[in-house]
């Protein structure tokens, strides 16, 4: 077995980029998710080491001693942080010129040969869901017989091998717990709306939604949604409940585990079997959703554990809703919303300005609609057009990149990519300040937040601190303009 090194590379400072940021980038409120798509093919390969630089704030010189005797590096890289991630890369080969270095992530799984042309320090890009294709590599499996990769040969061409089937039966998994376990500092993850410390892991890959912005299942997850069984997922959250217990919620970051709601509900009972929802219990749980959950499954959810709901709102406006492929009704989504604040559901709603169709009267009716449901906190984003989408594919054809393809500054700040010729990207860039004040400097929110600091000291120092970051968060966009 080769020794193996699976890295997130060292990059702006609070830069969100790791494998399993849905939007990398730095954020309004500093967060870092789990590196979950390398922590799972590093869970398969013996004597392996997980270093998440960017959570860990490491920079190359503190890690640099770790590639000496290695012989595999597998470096997650994405769009926003792909060139510094082959500096990264000429690192390694300068201070070890025999390690094989292979990139992995939907950026070089969509443009694998423009990947490999870009640096001559990657020997490999992988492409489609890449756990087995690692495995077999490190278990010293010649390149020209692994499926799902290019690779570059001793005359320099590019190979393409033959694409590899996607995994069907997804217990052939392990856990990823342990890993985060062995190699990561728990307490360095955390969210604006997870309660600290979090632990979060994928029960299942794939979206059958075919939203036109959403990056994983158009490039490596796919559209079709398999699933651990519920038992080897209760045999991992059991691992956590014994050997992380520091640990306040459970996220499961399925694309949307919801969207089977008689697994969600059997998981759900489950859940609650062991204690979840139960007084005197100290852990809850959290997922992904889409605002369509009926009430009886919710009512589940909630009776087993559930406290917190990411749903993806997106738009007020039905048309653009239409138009990104959401497959939801904004009629839908207000009960469904009713139906969570009823049930002391909470929700984290995100949104995002500037998608096909998005005009001043739709981003004021965005405003109004998210002010109205309420959401107990929101994030607002940028349309952002990331190569292997459809909405990358729209935005080429049409002419609405404004300038760059860059989808951050230097500083890791998100760039308003997309200008309509009814309105330029600079105004919807200035919206998503307005909608955030807008929907947090109301009377009636403001009290909420601050009810909720009044009620816990640790929820106080965590929010206060929140703030600072979020006005700083304002501050820098404004020097990005």
């Amino acid at each position: 077995m080769m020794r193996a090194l699976f890295l997130q590379a060292p990059s702006f400072d609070g830069y969100d980029g790791g494998a399993g940021a849905r939007y990398q980038m730095k954020r309004e409120v500093k967060s870092f998710w789990y590196p979950t798509w390398l922590a799972q093919p590093a869970a398969m390969v013996e004597g392996s080491k997980l270093i998440d630089a960017p959570a860990h704030d490491q920079s190359w010189d503190d890690i640099a001693h770790e590639f000496d005797d290695r012989d595999l590096v597998i470096l997650h890289t994405s769009t926003p942080s792909f060139n510094q991630d082959i500096r990264t890369a000429a690192l390694i080969k300068q201070r070890n010129p025999r390690i094989l270095i292979g990139f992995v992530g939907a950026k070089v799984a969509v443009e694998p040969d423009k990947s490999l042309a870009a640096t001559p320090d990657v020997d490999f890009v992988a492409r489609e869901e890449y756990d087995f294709t690692i495995l077999e590599i490190a278990q010293g499996k010649p390149l020209r017989e692994v499926d799902g990769i290019t690779w570059r040969d001793s005359d320099g061409a590019f190979i393409r091998n033959r694409d590899r089937a996607m995994i069907e039966d997804m217990d052939s998994l392990p856990m990823v717990s342990p890993v985060y376990k062995r190699d990561l500092q728990i307490d360095k993850y955390f969210g604006g709306y997870l309660l600290h410390p979090y632990v979060s892991f994928y029960t299942g890959r794939g979206c059958k939604s075919r939203c036109t912005f959403c990056l994983w299942p158009q490039t490596i997850g796919g559209h079709t949604y398999r699933f651990r069984s519920v038992a080897k997922v209760i045999e991992e959250v059991e691992y956590i409940i014994r050997e992380i217990p520091e640990t306040k919620e459970i996220f499961f970051d399925d694309d949307t585990l919801t969207d089977n709601h008689a697994r969600v509900e059997e998981l759900a009972i489950a859940l609650g079997k062991l204690g979840f929802g139960k007084p005197g219990f100290k852990m809850s749980w959290s997922c992904n959703a889409k605002a369509n959950v009926p009430r009886k499954t919710l009512e589940v959810l909630k009776a087993n554990g559930l406290r917190l709901l990411l749903v993806g709102y997106e738009s007020g406006n039905q048309q653009i809703l239409h138009n990104i492929k959401k497959g939801l009704r904004t009629d839908v989504a207000r009960q469904f919303t009713k139906d969570c604040h009823e049930l002391g559901v909470v929700i984290h709603g995100t949104f995002i300005l500037g998608l096909p169709g998005e005009t001043l009267e739709t981003i004021e009716e965005t405003i109004n609609y998210a002010k109205e449901i309420d959401p107990h906190t929101i994030q607002v984003s940028l349309a952002a057009p990331y190569p292997g989408t459809f909405l990358y594919k729209q935005a080429t054809e049409n002419g609405w990149f404004d300038n760059s393809h860059e989808l951050l500054t230097d500083g890791g700040n998100q760039i308003a990519q997309l200008s309509y010729p009814h309105l330029h990207s600079t105004v919807i860039f200035d919206k998503v300040e307005e909608f955030y004040k807008r929907f947090y400097f109301r009377p009636s929110k403001i009290w909420e937040i601050v009810r909720e600091m009044l009620t816990d000291w640790d929820m106080m120092k965590r929010r206060l601190r929140e703030g600072v970051e979020f006005f700083d968060f304002l501050r820098r966009r404004k020097e990005a303009v």
